[in-house]
């Protein structure tokens, strides 16, 4: 991609980005996110209504007046996007490629993480870890986040999502709020047979609040074409001839693609993990907020 095209797609990505955090999740990732835990401000005066449980008996020994403890939220969290790079997401029959709609969630998300003044890191993964962006605060790092996801160029071409989170498990030392991007176009029943897999992610889920966002096309489960089609993988290379024109195989490669879906949100949901699907002709947005907004009904904030 010529660099003056990139500049203008990163722009476009920035106005838009900002105005969605501005206008739809302003509020909803503040509330949703929460920091990691309470920290000490004060002391002052007991007043009528407070917990007593708060008071502090030392103060109110030394003084003859009750005082209470306050405490504040610390908020500060580190936020990292685990953004697969593999050739299967340089694909899309739509609005846009699935490395495109990568793009776009992990800025949504990374404007959302700094106007909360959150840190913002970044690992690019294949069937290995192919870069590590360590978690920074501020507007210019989130775009070089957005420029490294959409010019990057890998050296592997396949996917091995364990190896990813295997490492962000070695690499922090602190919780985060972790986005594993990712078309999941290894075999989800043998991905989740895998130990390797399910060690890494049942690690990660309870050392940090790991979300999967899948990622998909329509193509993957309807090709709308007529004849008999050359089909190639492209993390493999292999090719395979389709007839477009018989409905059993139209209906057995869409049932395939639910089912995979289907696969992968049970899966997630078992190590108690959330799970959210966007697609290439979809609303990614109305998406990323729908999910806000349930995971906030549902923990009671």
């Amino acid at each position: 991609m010529q660099t003056k095209d990139l500049l203008k797609k990163i722009r476009r990505i920035e106005i838009t980005t900002n105005r969605l955090v501005t206008d739809v999740l302003a509020g909803q990732y503040h509330s949703v996110f929460k920091g990691r835990g309470m920290e000490f401000d004060e002391v002052r005066e007991y007043q009528f209504g407070d917990d007593v449980r708060s008071i502090d008996w030392n103060v109110t020994a030394r003084t003859g007046r009750p005082h209470i403890k306050k405490y504040v939220e610390e908020r500060e969290l580190t936020v990292m996007l685990l953004v697969d790079a593999s050739m299967s997401c340089v694909f899309g029959t739509r609005k846009m490629m699935k490395r495109q709609l990568a793009a776009e969630t992990a800025a949504l998300l990374a404007f959302s993480a700094i106007r909360n003044k959150d840190k913002v890191g970044l690992i690019f993964f294949t069937d290995k870890v192919e870069k590590f962006i360590p978690p920074r605060k501020g507007r210019q790092n989130v775009l070089r986040l957005v420029r490294e996801i959409l010019s990057f160029v890998p050296k592997g071409s396949s996917t091995d999502i364990s190896q990813a989170v295997e490492y962000l498990n070695r690499v922090t030392t602190r919780k985060t709020v972790s986005f594993l991007i990712s078309d999941f176009l290894e075999n989800p029943a043998v991905m989740a047979e895998r130990p390797s897999f399910q060690k890494a992610v049942t690690i990660a889920g309870r050392r940090h609040d790991l979300i999967a966002l899948a990622l998909s096309d329509p193509a993957e489960g309807s090709i709308e074409a007529k004849g008999i089609l050359t089909l190639e993988d492209a993390e493999t290379g292999e090719t395979v001839l389709y007839d477009a024109g018989s409905r059993a195989l139209r209906e057995k490669m869409a049932e395939r693609s639910l089912k995979r879906i289907e696969q992968l949100r049970r899966f997630f949901r078992s190590v108690g993990l959330d799970f959210v699907g966007l697609r290439t002709d979809g609303e990614y947005d109305d998406e990323i907020v729908r999910f806000f907004l349930e995971r906030r009904r549902r923990k009671g904030r």
